[in-house]
């Protein structure tokens, strides 16, 4: 009761002003600086969690860093000066380091070489040859324990760049010269999750081919090794039945020599099993309809680990999500039984275990991306302490009167009966409100990959918008991950139908239930969501303007005609996913069109923006460049425009490109 009258006190005292026009700390500034990402967790010999951390104020340099002994106190930085861990395996990367005891093994950005390093030591010893143009690339690697070396995915461009030979290849670590990898698995297009088993001489790993994705159709191997080191004696443990339909991920074996992984047969949703090696059958350790994995985009995926020392618990701490809500759970794999954590995070996304503890990677509309280390008790089935060791924005909640908190919302789609989901965020901000006359602006937001998914966390990005005085929606189209794979499969073969359709269903919804302005609707995506986006614009005529960042592989450029509203497109220059002339070419169709057009370019950029500066100007420019063309208000912010072709008449003729 007091909550609701302090809320309607509140309301009472606020200033009316145009939607789009209220003032905000939140500054483009502030997004920018809350815009440090995690890519990838392990823990090491010591106990500490080690994770890579991306820092904007450093041109996006990826770091790896390591948890202190005393709580709260800063994190130590690894990585020395003059080196990065990121990979660029398949260009999206991701596992770009491994640890063994006190010894890192990383790929570094640059050259993308392997380096192996001790911590607390920043002489590096390089382990693979110095390929000119960073034409071998690394992840997702492990240490051999039975042969001193180590094990990862190799993909190859010297022979061809666009299509590159990918194996998992042996790496000598032991000698300190400087080697030639050894492909010890190949034959395949893809492989991930190389996995050796700690007791026995063998490995498990993923493999698939074109022109399947990981999460379409896969198998996983377990090939036994000789006294040599090489793979023989390989036996497909799932995927390779004709009739069934599955994609098995994330393989692990415990202490004792038992294989664990993960796959979608049958139900559709994707569970824990073990393989019973005696009798070559897999058990599925619990049945539930949710997701404990995801799409493979990014090597490195950890959701699920042993607890206790060797295994002797015999449960599993893992992640899952269901319903639009994911959280983290023990799995009791004698038993089979399984019980939910109670943790604050709603969306939890990666997991690495230790001994009576773990630690998990997620957020909440309240908590920005952390990572926290959860203590359970002895029985392992309740969390009694949960910290954070680290936050992307740890000053987040100087602004926690002016945040909008998600609400999640199912709305019908164009085919009859079916429902596809979001998450709303209305206009707030305690100073001001809007008039009663008055609908706000709305901006959807489609997520990329495309079989990403959004997650209704606290996100700077969208309070941005937010304590403006925008109404901002996340959309989980159909092909959207953590429905399961009916509703992921919705996309098959219709990229640009479902999404677009899914896009413009939520957009209409939210009209007709009085919440947004039908007249001031608004589209932004970037790599996958962008070709949405630019879809949208291009096949509908609901909304008013777009905003494309990135780029997309099937381009809406064969229906420009059918263009009838503003777009502005930002293109990192350095992009080899979406290629930089595709957004120079729309551009240039847009403009001889006569639509109001802008391209900002940004060297040293690739797929996806890492510099700080680089996010602060996009997200200005995107509030001006619809303020200007669709909101018709004046945005509170000292912010000098661009110009913008054929609605700035100093700017015909002229195309923008931002070097920084």
């Amino acid at each position: 009761m007091h909550s609701q009258a302090s809320a309607a006190a509140e309301k009472a005292a606020a200033v009316v002003a145009p939607y789009g026009s209220w003032e905000s700390p939140i500054s483009a500034a502030a997004v920018s600086a809350a815009g440090r990402t995690v890519e990838g967790l392990a823990v090491a010999g010591d106990g500490r969690l080690l994770w890579v951390e991306t820092r904007p104020e450093e041109g996006g340099r990826a770091v790896l860093v390591k948890e202190v002994a005393d709580p709260g106190g800063d994190a130590v930085d690894v990585t020395p000066q003059g080196f990065a861990v990121r990979s660029l395996a398949q260009e999206y990367g991701g596992g770009a380091f491994a640890v063994q005891g006190d010894v890192v093994v990383f790929s570094n950005f640059s050259d993308q070489r392997l380096y192996k390093q001790t911590i607390g030591d920043n002489s590096l010893q390089p382990l693979t040859p110095d390929y000119a143009g960073s034409v071998v690339r690394y992840a997702d690697g492990v240490f051999d324990p039975h042969f001193c070396r180590y094990v990862t995915i190799m993909e190859d461009h010297r022979k061809d760049s666009s299509n590159p030979l990918t194996t998992i290849a042996a790496v000598t670590i032991s000698n300190g010269d400087v080697n030639e990898p050894t492909a010890v698995v190949s034959g395949n297009d893809f492989y991930a999750f190389p996995r050796i088993d700690p007791i026995e001489k063998r490995m498990a790993w993923i493999e698939w081919s074109n022109p399947n994705m990981s999460w379409d159709k896969a198998q996983l191997w377990v090939g036994y090794f000789s006294e040599k080191g090489e793979v023989q004696n390989k036996i497909c443990i799932a995927g390779g039945d004709p009739t069934l339909v599955e994609s098995p991920t994330e393989p692990k074996w415990s202490s004792k020599g038992e294989l664990f992984f993960i796959t979608d047969r049958q139900s559709g949703f994707w569970n824990i099993y073990k393989w019973d090696e005696k009798s070559n059958i897999i058990v599925q350790l619990y049945s539930l309809d949710a997701e404990f994995s995801k799409p493979m985009w990014i090597f490195g995926v950890s959701s699920y680990g042993f607890l206790g020392k060797d295994d002797t618990s015999h449960k599993i701490i893992c992640c899952y999500r269901q319903n639009g809500r994911s959280c983290a759970g023990v799995m009791d794999y004698d038993s089979g039984s399984f019980s939910e954590l109670d943790i604050p995070f709603s969306s939890v996304t990666n997991i690495v275990s230790g001994d009576g503890f773990f630690y998990v990677e997620g957020a909440s509309a309240t908590l920005p991306v952390s990572i926290a280390k959860v203590t359970l008790d002895k029985k392992r089935k309740t969390a009694t302490d949960f910290s954070i060791v680290w936050s992307s924005s740890e000053d987040v909640m100087q602004y926690v009167s002016y945040f909008s908190f998600p609400e999640f919302m199912e709305f019908p789609t164009v085919v009859p009966g079916q429902q596809a989901y979001a998450y709303f965020y209305a206009p707030h901000n305690h100073i001001f409100q809007g008039s009663s006359d008055e609908k706000p602006p709305l901006l959807v937001r489609t997520h990329g990959g495309p079989t990403d998914e959004a997650r209704g966390v606290l996100d700077l990005g969208v309070q941005y918008w937010t304590s403006r005085g925008w109404a901002f929606v996340d959309v989980n189209y159909g092909g959207s991950t953590g429905y399961g794979r009916k509703f992921r499969e919705r996309l098959l073969g219709q990229w640009g139908v479902v999404d677009v359709n899914d896009c413009c269903s939520c957009a209409t919804f939210l009209v007709e239930t009085g919440r947004v302005d039908a007249q001031r609707l608004c589209v932004t995506g970037e790599s996958a969501g962008g070709f949405t986006t630019l879809a949208c614009l291009a096949f509908r005529q609901i909304f008013k303007a777009g905003n494309k960042q990135a780029y997309f592989e099937r381009s809406p450029i064969n229906f420009v005609d059918r263009f009838a509203c503003p777009i502005i497109l930002f293109q990192g220059l350095e992009d080899t996913v979406v290629s930089p002339d595709q957004a120079t070419k729309i551009y240039k169709a847009i403009k001889d069109k006569g639509l109001p057009v802008a391209l900002v370019e940004y060297e040293g950029e690739q797929h996806g923006f890492r510099k700080a500066e680089n996010i602060k100007f996009t997200l200005e420019q995107q509030m001006l460049f619809f303020a200007r063309l669709v909101g018709h208000f004046k945005v509170a912010d000292d912010t000098t425009p661009f110009k913008i072709d054929n609605f700035d008449e100093s700017s015909l003729h002229y195309v923008w490109k931002l070097y920084i």
